[in-house]
Order: structure tokens, then sequence, then C-alpha cells
């Protein structure tokens, strides 16, 4: 029964909604989603711009969502939570992305007293409950500090690897991967079909990139995303076959 608006967030506002986004809107929105770190793009809401949403949605009468499932993710330091400063915001997380349990099925739900009745008759009407295998490796996952640390300077590296490479292959133009594990990358100097050029990628080098429209059903055609959750020597190889292809296009 709601109305979806999309808010368009440039690399003027690093691809992230601004506390100026939702102080322009008329009327003002129910709620509103964020997210960060973000995906595709991996840019992160530094604190003092959360706490400037906060407070612009506490004097507008705007419920944050708050997706939080890359929490952990993060190359810059550490990641403000709404609840912080929005202690009614809603907050989703999961354990796919920093305890790396994608296929478990396995997350979470932060909400204030007053919603938690109607999250319940909701989430009643999709499962359950979580499966209980998945409960179990999650209990484990949380004390598994020492590997999934590593996990993260694993991700350091590839996107230090990314990030020194993308510039000789032409491509300039990214969003700041703060953290995730993404690169989002401008190729509007090479196409404005961004899923023909990944189609085409993908024939010539067996490697698969997304395409931005995935993501971004405006822009999207002129971006591509990099994902560096793998291992390295994989990153490197990619890069390797990367190179050429798109010099030979720039």
């Amino acid at each position: 029964g709601m109305i979806v608006q999309e808010i368009a967030c440039g690399p003027e506002s690093r691809y992230q909604i601004t506390a100026a986004h939702l102080a322009a809107l008329d009327p003002a929105p129910a709620g509103v989603i964020i997210a960060s770190p973000a995906n595709p793009t991996g840019t992160i809401i530094p604190a003092e711009e959360m706490a400037a949403i906060a407070r612009v949605c506490a004097e507008r009468g705007i419920r944050i969502v708050s997706d939080e499932i890359y929490h952990g993710l993060s190359f810059v330091g550490p990641v403000a939570s709404a609840l912080e400063y929005a202690p009614d915001a809603i907050v989703v997380n999961s354990f796919s992305k920093y305890f790396s349990m994608v296929g478990w099925r396995l997350g979470w739900l932060v909400a204030p007293e007053d919603l938690i009745d109607s999250a319940r008759a909701r989430m009643g009407n999709l499962f359950l409950t979580a499966p209980t295998l998945s409960q179990h490796a999650g209990l484990v996952a949380m004390d598994c500090v020492d590997e999934l640390e590593g996990h993260i300077a694993r991700y350091a590296v590839n996107r230090q690897l990314m990030l020194d490479a993308l510039p000789t292959m032409g491509l300039t133009k990214i969003a700041p991967p703060d953290g995730a594990f993404y690169i989002w990358a401008d190729v509007a100097h090479l196409t404005d079909d961004a899923m023909a050029l990944a189609e085409q990628l993908l024939l010539d080098t067996g490697l698969a990139i997304a395409p931005g429209i995935d993501f971004d059903p405006v822009e999207g055609r002129h971006f591509m995303r990099f994902s560096f959750a793998v291992d390295t020597p994989q990153v490197r190889e990619a890069i390797a076959r990367m190179t050429p292809w798109f010099q030979a296009r720039g």
C-alpha cells in the first residue's frame, strides 16, 4: 500500500542519500531506506551525516529503515549505526556478509517496541523460523573473530590491487569503496550499454562483472560493479585478463 519514491544520489553526494535530500522532499515521505556500507558502491555514510539524517527524520516524522548488512566490512574505520542517533529506527542485518554465510539464510531485524507486533505479524506470513541448523552455525560464527577479521584483511589487499589497477584500464571515475567489497566504476566513456559490455567481457575473458542496470534503472547503463570478495590470486588473475581488454577499448 505504499508508493516508492526513488531519490537520485550521484557522485556529488558520494552516491549516498543525505539530510539535505530528505529536507528538500515535499511532502515528507513516511519512511526512508538507507544503506551504509552500500551495495553496489561500498560508500559509507559518515557519522556526522548519519546524525543529520536522524535529526531531519525526527523533525519531519520520517521512519528510518537502515540496511546494515555490510556492517563490519569497513576500510575507513568504524561505521555508525542508525540506532546511535535514531532509537526508533528499524535496522536490518544478516550473517551473509561479515560472517560469510550467504547460503545459510540467517539474519535479524531490530525494531522499536511500537512496531514489534506489526513485525511479528508480517514475519509470520513469510516463514515460521530461521533454520535450526543455521542458528547453531551462527552462534559458532560469532566466536570466529580471527577468521572473520582475516577475511577483511584479504578484502583490503584485494581492494588496493583493484584501486591500483583500474586507472591503468582507463577506469578513473569510481565511487569511494569505503566498505563492503565492491567498486562502482563509471564506464560511460566506453558505452551507454553496460549490460552489453559485461556480456562481451564475459565472452572474451571469462570474467563476470555486474552491469549497473542491476542496481540503477536510470544511470546504471553507464556503470559496472566489480566485486573483490574472492581469494587474492583470483583478483590478480582477473586484473591480468581485464587490463589489456579495457585498454584496447580505451
